[in-house]
């Protein structure tokens, strides 16, 4: 049985040593641990933690393997090489103050007794199995380690894109029922987002793809069946981003439709009114240039009468535009 220890500090590199039957033990990362016959190591390195180098160049990997997991930039991918692989996955970014979107790599060395895993910033799908190897049931071969995380790495993301749903539900329900003009600045945030997401989960599934069609010794049956799971996961959350990233467009083509519509039917109002007042202002006009023979100059009633003139070819232009449709 495992003996409960505790957790390591988040964020911080570490070395478990598991048996293969569900139980886990911690090591000092500072000493080498030897790769076991039976069950199989697991040391996480931080980017920034000083005992990263160290252990590195004690662990004398291949150059491949070690540029591969300690790139600045990477891309979800799997590349066999021997009998591992190369495993880059990507998690939604939970840190205080950051996006979502922006998300953490984590990288892998696997092989059938060692994983070798590589982080530069937090990763709460990570932590979750820390925490198991620490304190429960853990995993029992790498291929179980894995299928663990990537089924992490999905229950992190779902809440995310579901997020995601929900804002836009709210802006879709906004535009149509109550008819008002949302901002745009809002549903541009949504599309941002889910279409980095989904920059990153696609090639994610691509790699998992790539992983369950290896003939890996060290997947079994039972670890086959986890990251078949997991890769239909982030499937159905690429598609859904799909979705969103869709729907977010067709309300941004509503709200365009809408303002123009908007603009067009002022417009016309405006339109409709000039047209009405530009034969009284052509009339009025005649009546004030200044040169002589204007009628009505010596009747004291002129102005009245002129007046109820305008007022009754207003109202019979009125009339008229509204007759024909145009008010």
């Amino acid at each position: 049985m495992n003996t409960p220890t505790n957790a390591p500090a988040p964020h911080t590199s570490c070395a478990f040593l598991f048996d293969g039957s569900g139980a886990a033990v911690a090591l000092d990362l500072n000493t080498t641990p030897a790769i076991p016959d039976s069950g199989f190591l697991w040391v996480h390195l931080v980017k920034d933690d000083p005992a990263t180098p160290l252990w590195l160049a004690k662990a004398d990997l291949p150059p491949m393997i070690e540029a591969a997991i300690s790139a600045e930039d990477t891309r979800p991918r799997c590349t066999p090489h021997g009998n591992g692989a190369v495993i880059i996955l990507r998690g939604v970014n939970l840190n205080e103050g950051a996006r979502a979107e922006d998300m953490v790599s984590i990288r892998l060395w696997v092989t059938q007794h060692c994983i070798i895993s590589y982080a530069q910033r937090r990763l709460r799908a990570l932590e979750d199995i820390q925490t198991s190897a620490a304190s429960g049931p853990t995993a029992h071969s790498p291929g179980d380690f894995l299928g663990r995380l990537t089924q992490r790495l999905a229950d992190r993301a779902e809440p995310t894109v579901s997020e995601l749903n929900e804002q836009l539900d709210g802006i879709e329900e906004t535009l149509l029922d109550e008819g008002t003009l949302p901002d745009r600045s809002s549903l541009g945030e949504i599309r941002r987002a889910a279409i980095t997401l989904r920059r990153y989960m696609m090639p994610q599934r691509d790699a998992l793809t790539t992983l369950l069609i290896e003939d890996f010794n060290w997947l079994s049956d039972a670890d086959l069946a986890r990251l078949r799971e997991a890769t239909e996961r982030i499937t159905l959350l690429s598609e859904e981003l799909d979705a969103i990233r869709d729907r977010a467009q067709v309300v941004h083509d509503q709200i365009l439709d809408k303002r123009s519509e908007t603009m067009n039917r002022q417009m016309f109002i405006l339109s409709s009114v000039a047209a009405i007042f530009l034969p009284l202002g052509l009339i009025t006009g005649l009546l004030g240039i200044n040169v002589g023979g204007i009628p009505g100059t010596e009747n004291p009633s002129a102005f009245a009468l002129v007046t109820i003139g305008l007022v009754v070819m207003g109202g019979l232009l009125v009339w008229l535009f509204r007759k024909w449709g145009l008010l």
